[in-house]
């Protein structure tokens, strides 16, 4: 595929708020002949910094105006699980409430209902952590925000984060109850 033309298709989608991909969605925005003509076309693109390879199977469009923005990261890990229920927890969601004194700057911490796992991309580090819950026992304890990603209630990131045997020495008990 010819840059121009790749990057008026990103340039389409980026329009739309669009600027996180997979390699199959790459391949549906391409109509590339052959596998292996998308992976030499996104070599070429990826190598002239039009796309950024964040992760394995996951590209960003660098040139996107919302590339810098808080909602990448979540962007990222929503397609790293795609298929999947995934929900800002643990340390994360902990930290945004105020109720522990630690703020993960560079990483995301959540639940899914996938299989666990840790990417480092160049926007931060995403820890993926299973649960064995259903979506619907899910659900009741989830805050639907301004993000792309549901975040645990601070009830449901405490019990999350004992669930999972993570320390829980830096919680403020008092923050907990406050709301």
């Amino acid at each position: 595929m010819k840059q121009e033309l790749a990057i008026q298709r990103l340039n389409e989608l980026d329009r739309k708020g669009r600027y996180v991909f997979l390699h199959r969605d790459l391949s549906k925005i391409f109509h590339e002949d052959s596998p292996r003509s998308l992976n030499e076309s996104l070599a070429r693109l990826v190598k002239s910094g039009i796309l950024e390879r964040v992760a394995r199977g996951v590209y960003v469009y660098a040139l996107s105006r919302y590339k810098n923005t808080s909602n990448t990261l979540d962007l990222i890990a929503t397609a790293l699980r795609r298929g999947e229920y995934n929900y800002v927890s643990l340390e994360s969601a902990l930290s945004a409430y105020g109720v522990i004194s630690q703020i993960p700057i560079d990483r995301l911490t959540l639940m899914t209902t996938g299989t666990k796992g840790e990417y480092k991309t160049p926007y931060g580090v995403i820890e993926f952590t299973h649960t064995k819950r259903a979506v619907r026992d899910i659900l009741p304890y989830i805050n639907q925000t301004d993000r792309p990603l549901r975040v645990a209630s601070k009830a449901a990131a405490l019990r999350d984060l004992n669930r999972v045997g993570r320390n829980t020495h830096l919680i403020d008990m008092e923050a907990m109850h406050d709301d």
